[in-house]
C-alpha cells in the first residue's frame, strides 16, 4: 500500500516538474508566438507580457598529455510555464518587442560561445574563471535587458524600440559564428 502511494504520487509530480522546467531553445528559424506564453499573468504588473529566458552552461573539462581540452555548452532558452500575456492591442508589434528580449538572450550566448572559444584554461583555476566568465556575460545580459525595456518604456516607445531591433540584428549578424 505505502509503496502504491509513492508510486502514484511520482506518477503525478513528475509531469509537473517537467512541465515546469519546459524551456524553448533560441532558432533563427523560429519566432515565438502567444501561444508559447503559457504562465498566467501578474495583473499587479504595468506592462502586458512577460518574457522570461536565460542562458544556460555547462562545461567539463579533461587533463592529457596535450593539454586541458575544455568542453561546453552554452544554451539560450524562453520558458514558457514562467512567460505570459495580458489582453492586448497591437499584438504583432509587442510580440516583436518579447522577442526581441529572446533574441538579447541569445545574444549573450552567443558572447559567452565566443569568450568560451577564446578561453585559455589553467588547471588550478579553471572553475573560478569559468565562472566569472558566465557571471560577467550574465550581468551584462540583465543590464541589457533592463536598458531595452527602459528606452523602449515597455515597448511605448517606438523610436526606441526600432533602434534597438535594428543594434540587435546587427549584433546576432557580427557573432554568427557563434550562433546555437
Amino acid at each position: 500500500m505505502r509503496i502504491s502511494f509513492f508510486l502514484l504520487i511520482f506518477i503525478l509530480v513528475i509531469p509537473l516538474m517537467a512541465q515546469e522546467n519546459e524551456k524553448l531553445s533560441w532558432a533563427e528559424n523560429r519566432v515565438l508566438s502567444w501561444d508559447d506564453f503559457k504562465a498566467s499573468p501578474k495583473k499587479h504588473l504595468p506592462y502586458k507580457a512577460n518574457t522570461n529566458s536565460g542562458l544556460s552552461f555547462s562545461w567539463n573539462a579533461t587533463q592529457s598529455n596535450q593539454g586541458i581540452e575544455l568542453n561546453y555548452e552554452v544554451g539560450s532558452n524562453f520558458y514558457p510555464n514562467r512567460s505570459w500575456v495580458k489582453e492586448i492591442e497591437e499584438v504583432d508589434y509587442l510580440l516583436a518587442h518579447e522577442q526581441l528580449h529572446f533574441d538579447i538572450t541569445e545574444l549573450h550566448a552567443r558572447k559567452l560561445r565566443k569568450a568560451l572559444s577564446n578561453y585559455e584554461p589553467a588547471a588550478s583555476k579553471i572553475k573560478k574563471e569559468l565562472n566569472a566568465l558566465y557571471a560577467e556575460i550574465e550581468k551584462q545580459h540583465r543590464k541589457m535587458q533592463t536598458e531595452f525595456d527602459k528606452e523602449s518604456n515597455h515597448s511605448l516607445n517606438k523610436e526606441a524600440e526600432l533602434k534597438w531591433r535594428i543594434f540587435v540584428q546587427e549584433e546576432l549578424e557580427q557573432l554568427s559564428a557563434y550562433s546555437s
